[in-house]
C-alpha cells in the first residue's frame, strides 16, 4: 500500500472480535484505511475516490479535511468505501471515515488546482461582412476571459468579454473576399471557430451622375464618381451604357448614354456585391437641332449627282433636300459632325438647301448654285 496507516489518538471503540486485533478472527477490532485511489482531484471536487481499508463496514461518514464527501458504495465485507470528494482549497488533507466501531486513521489526499480550461465557441454572429472590415461581430462560448481573436491572422479591433466570459463583441479587420479562419487565443490554449468568416466584397455606391441630362439619341459621355465601382455595369431605365470603364481605385467610372425616351429615368450601378441608385436618375432631353457650318461644293451641274459634304453638328439622322428635292446617298459619321451624299438634279440658279433631323431643321447659309 502507498499510504502509510497514522492510527487516530481520539478513542477506538474496544469491541470483542474473535482473535483480537487481526490476529486469526475474521475483522480487525479497529477500523482502518490504507490507501484513497486516486489520491489527488481537483478544487472543485466531484470526482470519485476509492477508500480501501479494512472493518469499514457501515461507514456513516467520510471527511476531506473535515469536509463530509458524499458516500456512494460500501464493500458488505468492509474492505472499501467509495466517496464523492467534496470541494476544498488546494493541499494536502487528511480522509477519516467514521465507522460504528470508531474514526479510522487518517490517509493523505491531495487537492490540485485544475489548469483553465482553453476557450470555446458555439457561435459567430454574423459570420460574413464586408472586405473593408468594420463588421460588429460577437463571439459565444466559453472560457473568453482574456480573449484575443484574428481573423485570417489579422487581430480584431475593441475586442470586450463580458464577465462570465461566455460573451466576446469586437469588430472585424479588412480582409480578401472569400472564407478566412477564425482563431480565439486565450492563455489557456486555442479554438478555431467552426465555418470561420466569409469576407464579401462591398456594394457600390453612386454619389454624382455627371452630366444629368443629355440628348434622347444617347451617345452623352458621363461619369459617375463613388466607391466600390470596379466591375460595374450601368443601365439608364435598364438600357445599359456603352462604353463603360473604371479607374484603378473603384472610385470614378466613365461611359456612354445609351437613347432613350423624353423624360427622367432611372440609373442603377450594379455589381456583384449589389446595386447603387443614383439619386436624381438622369434626364433625357430633345437632342438640339442640326448646325450647318460648310456646304462643299456650293455648286455643281443641273444634272445632279455631285458628291457634296456639310460640316457641322448634330446631324444624325439627317436628310438633305436641295429646293425641296431629297438629295441620294446621304450618310452621317457617328459623331454627327460630316454629312456626305449626291445632289439630286436642279434648275438651273441658287436654290436653298436644309438639312433635318428628328430636333429641326437649318438652311445652309448661301444655298447651292446649278450651273
Amino acid at each position: 500500500m502507498s499510504a502509510v496507516i497514522q492510527q487516530q489518538e481520539n478513542p477506538q471503540s474496544p469491541g470483542s472480535w474473535p482473535g483480537g486485533d487481526g490476529g486469526g478472527g475474521n475483522w480487525p477490532r479497529y477500523p482502518r484505511l490504507y490507501e484513497a485511489i486516486p489520491d489527488s482531484g481537483p478544487t472543485t471536487g466531484g470526482n470519485t475516490v476509492l477508500l480501501t481499508g479494512a472493518g469499514l463496514q457501515g461507514t456513516s461518514q467520510v471527511t476531506f479535511g473535515g469536509i463530509p464527501a458524499t458516500i456512494v458504495a460500501q464493500d458488505p465485507s468492509g474492505g472499501s468505501v467509495t466517496v464523492i470528494a467534496p470541494p476544498h482549497a488546494a493541499g494536502t488533507v487528511q480522509v477519516i471515515a467514521t465507522t460504528p466501531r470508531g474514526n479510522t486513521n487518517s490517509v493523505s489526499y491531495t487537492y490540485l488546482v485544475a489548469p483553465p480550461s482553453g476557450p470555446t465557441v458555439t457561435a459567430l454572429v454574423p459570420n460574413s461582412g464586408s472586405t473593408a472590415g468594420g463588421t460588429a461581430f460577437a463571439i459565444i462560448g466559453t472560457n473568453l476571459t482574456g480573449a484575443t481573436v484574428t481573423f485570417n491572422g489579422v487581430p480584431a479591433t475593441g475586442v470586450s468579454i463580458n464577465a462570465m466570459g461566455t460573451v466576446l463583441t469586437g469588430t472585424t479587420p479588412p480582409g480578401p473576399v472569400g472564407n478566412v479562419p477564425v482563431v480565439v487565443t486565450t492563455p489557456a490554449g486555442s479554438t478555431t471557430v467552426a465555418g470561420g468568416f466569409t469576407y464579401t466584397a462591398p456594394p457600390p455606391t453612386a454619389a454624382s451622375l455627371s452630366p444629368s441630362s443629355g440628348s434622347t439619341a444617347g451617345g452623352t459621355a458621363f461619369v459617375i464618381t463613388g466607391s466600390n465601382l470596379s466591375g460595374a455595369v450601368v443601365t439608364f431605365n435598364g438600357v445599359a451604357a456603352t462604353g463603360v470603364s473604371v479607374n484603378a481605385s473603384g472610385t470614378a467610372l466613365v461611359g456612354f448614354t445609351p437613347a432613350g425616351a423624353l423624360g427622367n429615368v432611372p440609373v442603377v450601378v450594379t455589381t456583384s456585391a449589389g446595386s447603387a441608385t443614383v439619386a436624381g436618375g438622369y434626364t433625357y432631353v430633345a437632342p438640339p437641332p442640326p448646325v450647318v457650318t460648310l456646304l462643299s461644293p456650293s455648286s455643281g451641274s443641273t444634272a445632279g449627282g455631285t458628291a457634296f459634304v456639310i460640316t457641322g453638328s448634330n446631324l444624325s439622322g439627317a436628310a438633305v433636300t436641295f429646293n425641296g428635292v431629297a438629295a441620294t446617298g446621304v450618310s452621317v459619321n457617328a459623331s454627327g459632325t460630316a454629312l456626305v451624299g449626291f445632289t439630286p438634279a436642279g434648275a438651273l440658279g441658287n436654290v436653298p438647301v436644309v438639312v433635318s433631323t428628328p430636333s429641326g431643321s437649318t438652311a445652309v447659309v448661301g444655298g447651292y448654285t446649278y450651273v
